[in-house]
């Protein structure tokens, strides 16, 4: 049976991206799952893709599979369907609508794969159930990214809600990603630093919290920081995955340090053109210097 560095579990999103200040709209199939793969491949990483659609979607998905890429579509009656309108300029502000959503992963569908990390990377609450966190953490490290904890749909309209059993399940969870915004919905605080600090005290061993400056990572008491430097935002959309992806990747290789600069820099790159990345490491090294 393959042995895979880093297993990715979540849906898939059938995307509409509406931009009112230059008047677009853009449709394409895409995710964190997508943004994730990418950035962790072309690090080196060996990855599986776990996620659900539906089968006339299928085909509009076999373009993850790739180099160092498998991937496992798992049937679902519907797919995942989320409207994105950005409010502003800098793409931070933006009103999200679930359209349709392909059905919760369960226990049923961890895959019996060997790996070194199971990613979970969804995009909505209940997607990914923390109930599936216990039962990954027996088999391999737990990476999570707190949209998928935090983010909820009330009649459509995403919005975003603490985690009511956080201090039950961060002890279970290797690496924590949350943006700037999650970290304080999760603590109380909009200090970055000690937000971070927070979230390792009530148990999770590496925190990174991602702002439109800088990503921090918080590993052992100690923390590291990289800027982000794009030269435009235009492919904005999917931060946040590539950053908590690439870092995983480099961090199989090397310590904390190397790996959050390597991930501010691979992100940078990512955000100046729309997309998954589709970069070198070569490419990643040139820009951290």
């Amino acid at each position: 049976m393959k042995k895979y560095d880093i297993i990715m579990m979540g849906h898939v999103s059938k995307d509409i991206m509406i931009y009112p200040d230059i008047n677009e709209e853009q449709r394409f199939t895409a995710g964190p799952v997508v943004y994730s793969s990418a950035s962790a491949s072309q690090t080196g990483a060996g990855v599986l893709v776990v996620t659900k659609a539906a089968r006339e979607d299928w085909k509009d998905i076999e373009y993850i599979r790739g180099k160092n890429i498998d991937l496992k579509i798992i049937e679902s009656p519907l797919s995942t369907s989320i409207e994105n309108i950005y409010l502003s300029a800098d793409r931070e502000k933006r009103k999200v609508t679930l359209l349709s959503s392909a059905q919760p992963f369960t226990e049923k569908d961890i895959p019996a794969e060997e790996t070194k990390i199971f990613h979970l990377a969804g995009l909505f609450r209940d997607e990914l159930p923390e109930t599936l966190i216990t039962p990954l953490s027996k088999k391999a490290s737990v990476a999570i990214d707190a949209q998928g904890l935090l983010r909820c749909s009330d009649g459509g309209k995403l919005l975003f809600r603490d985690w009511e059993n956080k201090k039950i399940y961060l002890p279970r969870i290797t690496y924590l990603k949350t943006d700037a915004a999650e970290a304080e919905i999760l603590t109380g605080t909009d200090d970055r630093e000690k937000a971070a600090r927070i979230l390792a005290e009530l148990g999770a061993k590496e925190v990174m919290v991602t702002h439109n400056t800088e990503v921090l990572v918080l590993v052992e008491g100690k923390i590291y920081k990289a800027p982000f430097n794009p030269e435009n935002l235009s492919g904005r959309t999917g931060r946040g995955d590539t950053c908590f992806a690439s870092y995983l990747a480099r961090h199989l290789t090397h310590g904390p340090e190397e790996a959050v600069r390597y991930a501010a820099a691979l992100t940078s790159i990512k955000m100046e053109k729309p997309g998954r990345f589709t970069g070198t490491i070569e490419d990643v090294l040139a820009r951290m210097k």
